[in-house]
This record gives structure tokens, C-alpha cells and sequence, in this order.
């Protein structure tokens, strides 16, 4: 079938649907969602499977947005419950989260469905809001959905279709009990999409039991039968730990290199990559679950509006990156396993665009990268050793000969992170000061800055506290010297 020439009417898509696809330029689906869309608009449950980057979200917003209905349109006054929640999408991540609503607020542009974001880390109090003032579809995460639920704020009971996206994620991070708890709440005959990059054992099992007669689709081109998407060229290079970021430095200045990712498997390296970046002259951003809610959600808008070109990430933010012009991904440190390099990869050569995935193997990382080229099939056991100064870099690349350590100040053009507005989320948990800097009193290491020092600040303030509690008019008193005894030699007692 040739897509091209398919639009999403041609699939039953509705004309309100089609036009808001319309005005965002989506005109023509990708192949899951051609797949989908004609089984799922008749409520069939789907076990959906494609490789990241291949476009399933609408292939699952849409039948959704197709089967509820907003204030003001026809059949709402009619319903048992309106204002109540009649979609459910759960997904792994608030960052993937995020992803999702905001693509299917697209689509719902032009009608008056009413979407909310359920989601941790921010302030309970607007999104107890949204759902006293009624929603039509929820988009969130297992674990704060299922406190709302708990509290009463949230109920499931009105919900017609329910989606679970990234399940395979879901089960990696252990929320697959929460997601069979909300499962549970909603209706038997509820309409159920189930989506995941891979189907273990435990997926299957879910889906066994909570769907009925689920029609399999997987969608791949059959000149595409590897794991990783075909459009995006995979580099890989032994890379020594002290040359690496002289190394990406040089990638960064490669010729037509748009939006960039940098993965690494911790949080502190994420940091001082990020720092040492900064400081010579690129626009870089850090991303990592040290950071508090707002100063992730501005890392993430400073990045999609182009105001940082490097976002440098930690793992468990891979999946719910989705910006279609990311030219390069570069895995600073060697994924743990292929699944973690299928998804960081799959974070360029998205929605039919082409993209470089680089990764730098350790000598440590050597018997990994073998087991992870060995179960992908990549045909690159041995990456070639590679330093800022080796030849081959720059032609694999197409990097200027000239290109140093450093971005010449002519280059230097993105408004930076501060340009991006820093939102107050009213955010919980031990992450509320935004920028993801430990609390005041505890440095980098997580140690307390007040201790058992002499003259600490801690110390200070809690003798003044004992001090305030004696009473007005009360002196206190001198601790008694310890009498101390001599004992002469020859002495006894």
C-alpha cells in the first residue's frame, strides 16, 4: 500500500480529527497507524508492536479522541456520568507523558475535548482541579493516578477505552501491579490498546488477562528487519573515558548536525558533561532525576524550541524524548543491555527522518557492546579505536578540519537554558527547587552541611532554640567543673 497517497480520512478518521492533523502539516499515516486505525476505530483491543520513533502515538490517540465526547458536542448531556474521565492513557514516564498529551491536544485542536496530565512530582492541587472541573481523557502515570484514585478525586468507572503505552517500560520500572490495579477499576467491557517496542513474557501475560481476543499487529518494512530503524546510521567507536569529551566536543561541530542527545548511564556524569559542555560554548541543557519537575519540563522546551541544541540525558529519560529533527545521538557511556540502546537510538531517525547514533565503547565495555552487538545482529564486534585527533573521526562525520575543543564564539548563536522560563510547579517530594541542586545544608555528595563541626550553623541554631525555651527572666546556669584529682607517684587512695 502506498501511503503517500493515503489520508487519515481514507481510514475513518474523522473530518475535526483530519483537519487539526492538517494544520500541524501530518497529512499522510505512517504504516502502524494505517495498521491500526481501521481495527481500532471499531473498539477491537490491539496488541500494537513497532520499533520506536515509527509514530504509534496517533495510531492510539486518535481512535481514543474518535470515541468520547467533549462538552457541547452531541450525546454528551446523555451521558451517565459527564465530566467524567471516559479515556485512560497510562504510560511510564511524566516526560513521555507530557509527550502524549500534548500530540493528542493536537489532534483534538478543533473540538472541545478536555485533556488532563496526571503525573508526580508537581502539586496535587491543579490537577484535583481539572478533574472537579471535569476531563473527558486523562493522560498520566501509574503511581499518581493511583493516589488520586485513593483519595477520590479520580474515578475510573465512566473510562470506554483504556491505553497502555510502553508497556515493556512499565514492567522494566515494576508498575505493571499498578497498572492491573487501575485496570481493575474500569468497566469489563472497556475498550483496551495495549503498545510496547517488545512483548515479554509478563506483557503478554497482562494482556491475556485483561483483553479480549486482542488482534496482533506489528508493523515493520520488509526491507527493515533489524531491531533499530534503517534510517538512522549507527557509528561506533572505542573511545578512551579521558578523550571522550574532547571527542564529542568535535562531533558537535559536525557540518548539517541539528538537535543533539547525549546519553548517560548516571546522573552525575549527565551533570558534568552538561557543565563541561557549557563552558565551552555550546548551548547545553542536563536532564536527569536529580532535577526537580520545572527545571526538567524547561530542559525539554529550552531543547524543543531550539533555544539548546545538546540535551544530555540519563536513561530514564529516553523514552519520553520525541523531537523530530534530532540529527545525532551520542551514547557517552556504553548502554547496559540492546534494549537500552534500541531506545536511546531510536531517539533520531524518527517519524521517516534520517539520524546518526554514535557510541563510545569503554575498553571495560568491550563484553557488553559484543552481547549487545550479538543479539542485534549489528555486524560490529570490534569498534575501531578513535581519539579527537584520529582521521577517521572527522571524515565518518564530516567534522571541519579545523574543529577544536571549543565553539568559536561566531558559532555561539542559541539564546541558552536561561532563556527558557523556569515554571513553578508547586512540586513535591525532595526535588522542589527547580534547578536540581541538593538541598540548602547538604553539598554535592549528600553529606549534611551542618554536621558536628565546631561553630556549624546547625549547631548554633539548636543551642539558640534551648536557649529560648528556658522562660523570660531566666539566666542560665554554669555547668559545674569536674573536679580533678592528681594522684602523686607513690600515692594512695
Amino acid at each position: 500500500m502506498d501511503l503517500s497517497e493515503k489520508t487519515f480520512a481514507d481510514f475513518g478518521v474523522s473530518a475535526p480529527q483530519c483537519q487539526a492533523l492538517k494544520d500541524a502539516g501530518i497529512v499522510h499515516p505512517f504504516p502502524i497507524q494505517a495498521l491500526t486505525l481501521p481495527v481500532a476505530l471499531e473498539r477491537h483491543d490491539i496488541i500494537g508492536q513497532a520499533k520506536t520513533g515509527t509514530g504509534k502515538t496517533l495510531g492510539f490517540a486518535l481512535p481514543v479522541l474518535e470515541d468520547v465526547v467533549g462538552p457541547d458536542e452531541d450525546g454528551f448531556e446523555d451521558l451517565l456520568d459527564p465530566g467524567h474521565p471516559q479515556a485512560l492513557i497510562v504510560l511510564p514516564t511524566r516526560e513521555l507523558a507530557i509527550q502524549v498529551a500534548r500530540e493528542t491536544a493536537q489532534a483534538a485542536a478543533r473540538r472541545k475535548v478536555r485533556i488532563c496530565e496526571i503525573y508526580g512530582g508537581r502539586a496535587f492541587e491543579p490537577q484535583v482541579a481539572d478533574l472537579k472541573r471535569g476531563v473527558e481523557i486523562v493522560v498520566g502515570t501509574p503511581g499518581r493516578l493511583i493516589d488520586l484514585m485513593k483519595q477520590g478525586y479520580l474515578s475510573l468507572s465512566s473510562v470506554r477505552t483504556m491505553v497502555l503505552d510502553e508497556a515493556d517500560e512499565m514492567l522494566d520500572l515494576g508498575f505493571l501491579p499498578d497498572v492491573e490495579v487501575l485496570l481493575s477499576r474500569t468497566p469489563a467491557n472497556r475498550h483496551t490498546m495495549l503498545f510496547s517496542a517488545t512483548m515479554p513474557g509478563e506483557v503478554v501475560a497482562l494482556a491475556r488477562r485483561y483483553m479480549s481476543h486482542p488482534t496482533h499487529i506489528r508493523a515493520q518494512d520488509p526491507d527493515d528487519q533489524g531491531a533499530t530503524v534503517k534510517t538512522t546510521r549507527q557509528v561506533i567507536y572505542r573511545c578512551h573515558a579521558l578523550n571522550k569529551i574532547e571527542v564529542v566536543a568535535r562531533i558537535l561541530q559536525a557540518r548539517q548536525r541539528g538537535l543533539t542527545i547525549i546519553f548517560t548511564r548516571t546522573k552525575r556524569t549527565a551533570a558534568r558533561v552538561a557543565e563541561d559542555l557549557g563552558k565551552r560554548g555550546f548551548a547545553t541543557a542536563a536532564l536527569h532525576g536529580d532535577l526537580g519537575q520545572g527545571a526538567r519540563e524547561q530542559a525539554l522546551r529550552a531543547f524543543r524550541h531550539g533555544k539548546v541544541d545538546v540535551l544530555v540525558a540519563t536513561d530514564v529519560a529516553a523514552r519520553g524524548i520525541d523531537v523530530d529533527d534530532v540529527t545525532h545521538v551520542i551514547n557517552y557511556q556504553c548502554p547496559e543491555d540492546a534494549k537500552t540502546y534500541i531506545h536511546r537510538i531510536g531517539r533520531t531517525g524518527r517519524a521517516g527522518n534520517s539520524g546518526t547514533a554514535i557510541t563510545f565503547v569503554d575498553w571495560d565495555d568491550v563484553p557488553r557492546w559484543k552481547l549487545i552487538n550479538k543479539e542485534l545482529s549489528l555486524g560490529i564486534e570490534e569498534p575501531v579505536e578513535t581519539y579527537h585527533t584520529s582521521p577517521h573521526l572527522y571524515t565518518d562525520l564530516d567534522i571541519p578540519e579545523d574543529a577544536g575543543g571549543r565553539l568559536p564564539r561566531s558559532m555561539r548563536k542559541r539564546a541558552g537554558l536561561a532563556a527558557e522560563k523556569l515554571e513553578d510547579l508547586g512540586e513535591t517530594g525532595g526535588h522542589g527547587r527547580g534547578r536540581g541542586r541538593s538541598p540548602r545544608g547538604q553539598n554535592s555528595r549528600g553529606r549534611s552541611g551542618g554536621g558536628r563541626g565546631k561553630g556549624s550553623r546547625n549547631g548554633r541554631d539548636r543551642r539558640r532554640e534551648r536557649d529560648s525555651h528556658q522562660g523570660a527572666g531566666t539566666q542560665r546556669q554554669p555547668r559545674p567543673r569536674r573536679a580533678r584529682r592528681r594522684r602523686r607517684k607513690g600515692s594512695e587512695d
